[in-house]
């Protein structure tokens, strides 16, 4: 489990984050880095149904994935209490750079879908250490006291990329190919490396947390099966991971249905694609700004399972949506859910860890 006592966070640092060098390139950075995955999260899909015209190739490569990071995530914890931060980060950006300049490098050559196979659940899997990682360095980089301005900036501007990124993704795609919008989600990953090379490294120390003493250090699988037991032993955390952790499942592949829906039933272009990927994207982002209201008003219960049926209803009209605003109306309803139903749960876990 990640540690949440950081060293570099107890004093937490005065001034204003707008003044703050380290986390104004860290935040630059993490920006262009998101904006480069949503390249990623349409090329990757388009490409393969580009070669193969098959929904279920889509589908395969996208559990597979899936699968490869939450296995990652069992152990990604462990990683960001382990070792340097800074480096992990570095080094996640790294390999990421290099696993993903091989598909368009190789692509030049012929089509190799089994490189995708090969490439994008090991990218999956160091993606989601990176993310761990990630959450866990803020905190030292903004202090204790600026953790929740912190992650408001990175949120704002991770949102706002989130709406812009599919959109220019669709374009460079409909013009370039697949495979160029690859190449940029590359390139994001060496700008966000750089950005961590430039920030201090002693605004990523970690102070180890009570206890942890060299036995605890040496037993990696003790902090995990703790983790697991005390998870178990909680019949709310309990539920509700088995319930997140289902719905994540049937819900993974949403994306490439929605992007064979468009190319194949309604005959529309890469850029059409992104741009309702993009307008939906915006859900995210009403959902995230009304999620306090509609929780004041109905409280959690009625918030959370109100969100999650609507989400659900929301997919089940994908298929009767006949034109192309129809289908971007409908993302962004959906991902409006998903983000209250998201954070609701968030406020629960916080609060219950608490």
């Amino acid at each position: 489990m990640i540690s949440l006592r950081i060293g570099a966070s107890r004093s937490p640092r005065p001034g204003s984050l707008w003044r703050d060098r380290d986390f104004l390139i860290f935040w630059c950075a993490q920006t262009l880095s998101v904006a480069g995955d949503s390249f990623a999260l349409i090329a990757v899909p388009l490409l393969v149904l580009n070669v193969t015209g098959s929904a279920t190739q889509m589908g395969l490569l996208t559990g597979v994935s899936g699968t490869a990071s939450v296995v990652a995530g069992v152990f990604a914890g462990v990683l960001a209490d382990r070792f340097d931060r800074r480096r992990l980060l570095i080094a996640c950006d790294v390999i990421r750079l290099v696993l993903f300049a091989t598909i368009p490098v190789v692509w030049a050559f012929g089509t190799h879908l089994w490189l995708l196979y090969a490439v994008l659940p090991l990218a999956s899997a160091v993606g989601m250490v990176f993310q761990v990682t990630y959450v866990a360095a803020v905190g030292g980089l903004a202090g204790e006291g600026r953790v929740t301005e912190a992650n408001g900036m990175l949120y704002a501007t991770a949102a706002a990329a989130g709406v812009l990124g599919p959109t220019l993704a669709g374009v460079v795609a409909g013009q370039f190919g697949p495979t160029a919008a690859i190449t940029i989600n590359a390139a994001s990953f060496a700008l966000s490396a750089v950005g961590v090379l430039l920030t201090r490294a002693s605004r990523y120390a970690v102070e180890p947390a009570e206890g942890a003493g060299p036995a605890r250090q040496g037993r990696p699988w003790r902090e995990l099966l703790a983790g697991a037991e005390f998870l178990f032993r909680q019949p709310v955390l309990r539920t509700l991971t088995i319930l997140l952790s289902f719905f994540i499942f049937m819900t993974l592949g949403l994306t490439d249905i929605v992007i064979y829906r468009l190319k194949h039933d309604l005959g529309q272009s890469d850029s059409v694609v992104g741009v309702v990927l993009g307008v939906g994207a915006v859900g995210t982002m009403a959902g995230s700004m009304l999620v306090a209201r509609v929780r004041r008003a109905l409280g959690f219960g009625p918030s959370w399972i109100g969100a999650q049926v609507v989400s659900g209803l929301a997919i089940l009209s994908l298929g009767l949506a006949g034109s192309v605003w129809g289908v971007a109306a409908i993302m962004a309803l959906y991902l409006a859910c998903v983000s209250v139903a998201g954070i609701c749960s968030r406020r629960l876990l916080t609060c219950w860890a608490g």
